[in-house]
């Protein structure tokens, strides 16, 4: 299961960890966003121990998804070191999200 990330522990989770993030920034009622969900929990645990993957609910944590500019979801941003190294706008193949993740491992 991915983990849970809000405005208020985005820095700590996100920001601060030592091994790359692949946040996914999404809603309830967005339907892209519901048949990207299997794929972000499979990528979770595929990944438990090597990287960290988590979600952002966009209508409950707004600060964060502001600040990197995400205005369509789902929208899947990757960090490595504190630094946004990847984005991704829309549904992609889970391949894609996998050849990310592995180029920042």
């Amino acid at each position: 299961m991915a983990l849970e990330i809000k405005d208020s522990n985005f820095e700590e989770k996100v920001l601060n960890s030592e091994k790359p993030v692949l946040v996914d920034f999404w809603a309830a009622w967005c339907g892209p966003c519901r048949m990207l969900a299997p794929i972000i929990d499979e990528l979770s645990n595929e990944y438990d121990g090597k990287a960290i993957i988590g979600k952002v609910d966009v209508d409950e944590n707004q600060e964060f998804a502001a600040k990197y500019g995400v205005r369509n979801i789902p929208t899947v941003l990757v960090f490595k070191n504190g630094e946004l190294v990847k984005r991704q706008v829309g549904v992609a193949q889970k391949e894609t999200y996998v050849e990310i993740l592995d180029s920042n491992l």
